[in-house]
C-alpha cells in the first residue's frame, strides 16, 4: 500500500496534489489511498467536502484508524507534510500520534521543498524513517535533492467548469502573511474576492470568501498573485490557463522559485514515473 500522507489544512495545494496523484496510481492499479491526519481546526467532513467539491469522484480518503503494514511505503508531495506533523505533534490525539509514527517510522518518498529547511532534519529526526527517497523539481529547486519530479494537476478527474462571476479580481489570502500581501494593494482592485479562513488576521472591510468553496475557479474574471514568500508549486496558474482566467503577476519578477517557474510552464499530464520508480526501488530494500 502507498500511503499518500497529508497534515495540512484542507484547502491546501499539496492535498489536492495528494488526491490527484493517488487517483493517477489507482488507476495504473497501484494500491495507494491519500491518509488525511486531521489539523484541528478541521473535522473529515471539511477534508472531504473541499474533494467533493473539486472532483467527480471522491475515492481513497481515509484517516488515523487505519492499518499500516510495514511493507507499505508512505508518500508525502511536500517535506512540509513531515514538518508539519513534528511541529504540531502534541497537539494531535494519541491514535493520531501513533498513525503517523507507524506512516513515517518506514520507507517514505519525499518530495523536495524548502518551507521549513531548518525543521526538516529536526521532522526527520524525530520520525526515523527507516528508508527516504527523494524526488525534486530541479527547475524550482537548483540545488534540491532527489530525481527529477514535477507537481502538475490532474484535470481529467475535475468536474465540468461553468463560469458564475461574482468579482472581477481573486486573491489567496489562506495565511497571514498572505493576507498581509493582498492588503498592501487591494485598494487598487475594489471589486475583488479574497480567498481565506476564517482567522483573527482577516479584515472583515473586505470582501473575504471563506473556504472552503465549491467553484472558486467560476467566481472571478482575473487572478492577482501577491505572494511574497517562496511558493513551491502554485496550481492556480496552471488552473487558470486551463479555464482561459487572465493572471496579473503582482511581484518581484527576480524571485526564481515554483512562482516563477509555473508561470512560464504549460500545461501538461502528470506524469508518475519517477514516482513508480521510487516504488520500486524501495520494494528492493530490506
Amino acid at each position: 500500500m502507498i500511503n499518500i500522507v497529508v497534515s495540512s489544512k484542507p484547502v491546501d495545494g499539496l492535498y489536492y496534489y495528494s488526491y490527484e496523484y493517488c487517483s493517477m496510481l489507482n488507476e495504473n492499479n497501484i494500491d495507494a489511498r491519500v491518509v488525511v491526519i486531521c489539523h484541528r481546526k478541521f473535522t473529515r467532513d471539511d477534508y472531504l467536502k473541499v474533494i467533493r467539491n473539486k472532483y467527480i469522484h471522491c475515492n481513497n480518503i481515509e484517516f488515523e484508524d487505519i492499518e499500516v503494514n510495514e511493507n507499505d511505503i508512505s508518500f508525502i508531495l511536500g517535506r512540509s507534510m513531515l514538518t508539519l506533523a513534528w511541529q504540531d505533534f502534541d497537539q494531535y490525539t494519541e491514535q493520531q500520534k501513533n498513525i503517523l509514527c507507524k506512516l513515517f517510522g518506514g520507507k517514505l518518498i519525499s518530495v523536495y521543498s524548502e518551507n521549513h529547511p531548518a525543521k526538516y532534519p529536526l521532522a526527520v529526526d524525530f520520525f526515523k524513517p527507516a528508508h527516504i527517497i527523494d524526488l525534486c523539481d530541479t527547475e524550482v529547486y537548483l540545488n534540491g535533492v532527489g530525481k527529477h519530479f514535477e507537481k502538475t494537476i490532474n484535470f481529467d478527474i475535475y468536474k465540468p467548469h461553468v463560469d458564475n462571476i461574482q468579482f472581477k479580481h481573486l486573491f489567496l489570502g489562506t495565511n497571514e502573511r498572505y493576507y498581509q500581501t493582498v492588503e498592501k494593494v487591494i485598494k487598487d482592485y475594489p471589486d475583488h474576492g479574497i480567498l481565506t479562513y476564517e482567522a483573527d488576521y482577516v479584515n472583515m472591510a473586505n470582501n473575504n470568501v471563506f473556504v472552503p468553496v465549491d467553484n472558486i475557479m467560476s467566481m472571478f474574471e482575473t487572478y492577482v498573485y501577491t505572494k511574497d514568500t517562496f511558493d513551491p508549486a502554485p496550481r492556480i496558474f496552471q488552473e487558470c490557463k486551463y479555464f482561459g482566467k487572465e493572471v496579473i503577476y503582482q511581484r518581484d519578477k527576480s524571485i526564481h522559485d515554483g512562482g516563477s517557474v509555473y508561470w512560464n510552464r504549460k500545461i501538461i499530464k502528470p506524469n508518475i514515473a519517477p514516482i513508480l520508480e521510487a516504488i520500486e526501488e524501495l520494494h528492493d530494500t530490506i
